[in-house]
């Protein structure tokens, strides 16, 4: 009988995983609680900055898991460049570029139900980019996104406006 792969540590990608996978297959982490107590509700690790790329393989996997993604915010200085829209599997995904560098994306689903994912920058070390998507989705998580990629010692982080996050989340976006 052949030896089973060893299972991962609960929680941790496999090594390797981000150096064997192609642009525009998403890594993607969510919570797996219905309650949301966490100020995120999950990760995602691209590969590349180039948006037309990657976020067809993360509205992909959002779909598939949470249903029809409308739209989502982004951070325009993490992208090489930023379309207004996009379509996906037959369904126009419209683009917001928000100007904070709170290493988020906020995703919406339907008219008004709203998921925020920490967007760990593609350039990060492996075990830096593990840690960072565990801690993203630890549901009693209390901390923003560029607090987690601090923490993590990606180097990644660019400070951002406090409050700036829910700022835009009481403003329905």
């Amino acid at each position: 009988m052949p030896d089973s792969p060893t299972p991962h540590p609960e929680g941790l990608l496999a090594d390797g995983v981000h150096e064997s996978v192609r642009p525009g297959t998403a890594l993607l982490r969510l919570t797996t609680t219905h309650d949301r107590q966490g100020i995120l509700d999950g990760a995602w690790w691209p590969r590349s900055r180039h948006l037309a790329t990657e976020l067809p393989g993360l509205i992909g996997a959002l779909t598939e898991r949470l249903g029809p993604v409308t739209r989502i915010g982004l951070d325009s200085g993490a992208w090489d460049e930023m379309p207004t829209r996009m379509t996906v599997d037959d369904r126009v995904v419209h683009i917001d570029a928000f100007s904070l560098g709170d290493d988020t994306a906020l995703v919406t689903r339907g008219d008004q139900d709203y998921f925020s994912l920490l967007v760990v920058p593609p350039d990060t070390p492996p075990e830096a980019a593990r840690a960072a998507m565990a801690e993203a989705v630890r549901a009693d998580n209390p901390k923003q996104a560029v607090q987690i990629l601090i923490d993590t010692s990606t180097g990644q982080a660019r400070p951002t406006q406090p409050g700036a996050v829910d700022d835009l989340r009481r403003e329905g976006r």
